[in-house]
């Protein structure tokens, strides 16, 4: 497949595939997988295309979708793609606040939105606005506000431009899209100031499309790939455009809870998500072995040791394993790694890209080990997504990958090493802030990233988000990110946030793991009332004293955290520590925060 536009895509693949399955989702009534097929989700696209050009919407207007995932919000957007209409998308999790400053910014009159509590937050907002007109609902269960006169319910919308009408005007549009339209217009999380909105076109992701396409060609019609992060996401909304346009089946998980259980359910073939799922993975296969009677134990950790080996010192660098070690790799990988993988639902899998933040060498190598087949890589929103990916084999660990082809990369060495970006798959700039757009390409037209890296041949190595470097008092540059990353796979650790800029040394707040450490407490005999008091107790302090300086033995002392302080409570989306995309935002912790830290480096 070459250069299909958005606008016609889910009806080409119809003809193509026909009763084939499309798409999958979990029926909230009975608990079992309903299957959409490629002819229905060309259906349902072209009943909404109608009913989007009869409400009125109008070609390059901005519409919102607010939900979690739903078959519905693929059918919105590309329903507004064949309309040259934009969908913005903003995160399930959005306070009535968060989503008025986009209704606002972006000019919304009609907004989609999910379940009950997206209704109720965007009633909110809709009753103060002078912008947003009228919500439209998704979950047909959604019990409307009493004051309520203008919403209406998505399946009952569909219906509204069933008339020949409705049908030219869509099939006009349709013919006039261009690959210059804009296509969706993305918020930013926003880790260090306001959301601004990256406007990405249709060449943006057709440029996406192409060179996945080179890299990726495993990605086959007869894949299946769970759709979990939020479409909001950048890389969750590329990955599934780029399924779909492959003719990958899309099984969508709407409840991020259920993950695991939607894993076993479906047994996917692909699916793209962020480091901490891998952690909790390796943190919890680490914890079973532990458990394990010593010999088993023994037998267990050998054949980590073997795939290891097989994996990486052989398979990964091009190099043919002796046979005996090809024939005990292959026993531990249908037994010891085949059951392993059933458990976690993930035994048919052939790629699962990850990305969002910085993994850890030692999940990535300890999942290629035991043949879980992780890609690791790097993107922004600003760049639809992938701008580097391990391959396969061959890869560098310790990188985030190989450049995609199509997309140049420089290091501006006189900026921090700042990592620089040119491409067709770069925006052309955010969203009515010409301000902010001047900042942030380089005369030449390269992007700047905010990444600080370097470039070995087309391999790419990320070091700290520039924003995020700290400058001690000392003088002395702080990442605090890698400090962050070295404890992030420490059963007792479940959040940390690096202190030091202008401070004389490093310091921490962490947030343990409860559920380890009252497990911990139990074994050892502490005795304690809630966690606030678990954490005050000098034998805990002890324990994860040592675990933070069993992470960093191999950092520079002026690097190293001298003093930290639990929190009792940890960092969440609500309470505003953390992003939609689960990144720290580290100005609101540290004014959130401001009392503990001053205890923490007083004298």
């Amino acid at each position: 497949m070459n250069n299909i536009p958005f606008a016609e895509l889910i009806h080409r693949q119809a003809g193509k595939y026909e009763a084939r399955t499309a798409l999958k989702y979990r029926n909230d009534t009975t608990g079992k997988w309903e299957k959409i097929s490629w002819r229905e989700f060309a259906g349902l696209v072209a009943l909404a295309a109608k009913a989007m050009a009869e409400f009125g919407i109008v070609e390059q207007e901005n519409i919102g979708l607010y939900s979690q995932n739903m078959p519905k919000c693929l059918v919105t957007d590309f329903a507004a793609f064949a309309n040259r209409a934009v969908p913005v998308p903003m995160y399930a999790t959005s306070s009535p606040a968060q989503v008025d400053y986009i209704v606002n910014d972006a000019g919304i009159s009609i907004l989609f939105v999910g379940e009950q509590l997206q209704y109720n937050n965007a009633f909110i907002v809709q009753k103060n606005s002078t912008v947003l007109k009228r919500l439209i609902i998704f979950d047909p269960k959604v019990k409307l506000n009493p004051d309520d006169k203008t919403s209406i319910y998505f399946d009952d919308f569909t219906h509204l431009g069933d008339n020949a009408h409705a049908d030219t005007m869509v099939k006009i549009r349709t013919k006039a899209a261009t690959p210059g339209d804009v296509a969706t217009i993305i918020y930013t999380s926003g880790t260090t100031g306001e959301s601004k909105g990256v406007v990405l076109h249709h060449y943006n992701f057709l440029e996406a499309m192409r060179i996945h396409g080179i890299r990726l060609p495993i990605i086959t019609d007869k894949q299946t790939s769970i759709c979990f992060l939020p479409l909001t996401h950048i890389f969750e909304k590329a990955w599934t455009y780029l399924c779909l346009y492959n003719g990958v089946t899309v099984a969508i998980n709407r409840d991020p809870k259920m993950i695991q259980q939607t894993l076993v359910e479906v047994r996917p073939t692909m699916m793209c998500n962020v480091p901490r799922f891998w952690e909790k993975v390796y943190t919890g296969v680490h914890e079973k072995i532990a458990d394990f009677p010593h010999f088993l134990r023994k037998i267990a950790w050998d054949a980590v040791e073997t795939g290891r080996l097989h994996n990486m010192e052989y398979k990964n660098k091009g190099r043919k394993p002796p046979l005996w070690l090809k024939l005990k790799f292959g026993i531990y990988d249908k037994t010891i790694f085949t059951a392993l993988k059933k458990v976690l639902g993930v035994e048919r899998g052939v790629l699962f890209p990850v990305a969002g933040a910085p993994l850890s060498d030692d999940v990535n190598v300890f999942l290629q080990s035991v043949n879980i087949p992780l890609a690791y890589g790097y993107g922004l929103s600003e760049t639809t997504a992938t701008v580097s990916f391990c391959p396969r084999e061959r890869f560098t660990v310790g990188s985030i990958g190989v450049v995609m082809p199509g997309v140049e990369v420089k290091i501006d060495e006189a900026n921090n090493n700042e990592i620089l970006v040119r491409g067709q798959t770069v925006t052309s700039g955010y969203y009515k802030r010409p301000d902010a757009n001047v900042n942030v390409f380089t005369e030449d037209g390269y992007f700047r990233t905010g990444d600080a890296g370097r470039l070995e041949g087309d391999v790419l190595f990320f070091t700290e988000r520039i924003k995020d470097l700290y400058k001690t008092s000392n003088g002395k540059y702080v990442a605090p990110q890698a400090i962050e990353m070295l404890m992030s796979n420490d059963k007792f650790i479940a959040q940390i946030a690096v202190i030091g800029d202008q401070r004389k040394f490093v310091g921490a707040l962490i947030v343990p793991d409860f559920d380890m450490l009252r497990i911990y407490a139990s074994d050892k005999g502490i005795p304690f009332a809630d966690d606030e008091n678990l954490i005050k107790h000098p034998d805990i302090h002890r324990l994860m004293e040592s675990r933070v300086e069993m992470h960093q033995k191999d950092l520079a002392s002026y690097e190293k955290i001298k003093r930290f302080i639990l929190l009792p409570s940890p960092f969440t989306m609500e309470g505003r520590e953390l992003t939609d995309t689960l990144k720290l935002r580290r100005p609101v912790i540290l004014e959130k925060y401001a009392s503990f830290i001053e205890s923490m480096y007083k004298e």
